[in-house]
């Protein structure tokens, strides 16, 4: 499980531009919190959020616990740590260094406000991505993220998680925090500092180690927004305003792949994203430049292991949609 390492200083200049490119790419992901409760649990409980199919969170506000996850070691975290699990898969929390069976039924969440030395507040719920760029960006990023107290520069995280755990203290009832707007916000942007972080550790990959090269964002920026045209490796250099040779090492030492390897992937992810939404098959191979289908389906078939019309078939509702729309 990739963790978050604690900020490792760079140069003024570099700084700055590294943010830059990342708040651009951050800024094509709306995020949207949901059933979130905040509150603490006493004596012994196991809590969980496995088994909805959505995507969830637990962050520790005080106290500790550990999160166990099937043929994995348990993970400690403590105050003001926590674990953003981008995929549904099975886990528990607990008190306990040893995994536990997950008590059926768990222990109800207490408010925070009465606060006990012997419990653990946490922040958990589910959460979703919109917009434009969010299953390409987040196709590239571990099933789950670990953040540590501490590991994000000048305690940004730490002041998020103090004014979390004041939002909570305001609330009797922990299931409130559902509607507590302000919750959901910070949570947000606790999640957006983790995305940082990501972006600047040597685990990145795919789109986010492009914006190591601020060079590259403009690129980036128009092979997504209009796949369809006819780039080639001299376009694309001179959309950066670079010499062929000069291009091509810039862009595979931050990226690690060829520029003709990454747009393929690119545009085999936007299509993906279109036949998700029930697009025609012909239509979206056009869209993301291929006047070939057969070729289309190919490049397909390589990049995400199965051929389109394979891909489209894996919900009958979706195929429904595709050929009421053809």
């Amino acid at each position: 499980m990739p963790h978050i390492a604690p900020h490792t200083p760079a140069t003024p200049t570099d700084a700055v531009h590294l943010d830059h490119s990342v708040e651009q790419l951050l800024s094509g992901l709306q995020w949207q919190g949901f059933d979130l409760h905040v509150g603490q649990y006493c004596g012994p409980w196991t809590a969980s959020t496995a088994g909805h199919q959505r995507a969830s969170f637990h962050l520790v506000l005080q106290g500790h616990c550990h999160l166990h996850r099937p043929g994995l070691p348990s993970v400690h975290l403590g105050p003001r740590d926590g674990v953003f699990l981008l995929q549904d898969q099975p886990h528990h929390l607990s008190p306990r260094p040893t995994p536990d069976t997950p008590r059926q039924p768990s222990p109800a969440m207490q408010s925070l406000r009465d606060v006990t030395e012997a419990g653990t507040g946490l922040a958990c719920g589910f959460f979703e991505f919109k917009g434009a760029y969010s299953q390409l960006l987040l196709g590239t990023l571990p099933a789950q993220l670990v953040v540590r107290a501490g590991s994000a520069p000048a305690n940004q995280l730490d002041a998020l998680f103090t004014l979390l755990l004041a939002e909570a203290h305001q609330s009797p009832y922990p299931a409130l925090q559902g509607d507590s707007p302000v919750a959901r916000r910070l949570i947000e942007l606790i999640f957006f500092q983790v995305l940082r972080q990501h972006a600047r550790s040597q685990a990145a990959q795919g789109l986010w180690s492009l914006v190591s090269e601020p060079a590259l964002l403009p690129l980036l920026e128009a092979l997504m927004r209009q796949p369809e045209l006819d780039w080639t490796a001299d376009t694309m250099a001179r959309h950066v305003h670079m010499s062929r040779a000069r291009f091509f090492r810039v862009f595979t030492q931050a990226c690690g792949q060829s520029p003709a390897q990454f747009l393929a992937s690119l545009r085999m992810q936007l299509a993906a994203r279109q036949i998700d939404r029930g697009a025609n098959l012909a239509r979206t191979a056009q869209a993301v430049g291929y006047q070939s289908y057969a070729a289309f389906s190919r490049t397909f078939k390589k990049v995400m292991g199965q051929h389109p019309g394979g891909y489209q078939q894996r919900d009958p509702a979706r195929l429904l949609t595709a050929i009421r729309d053809a």
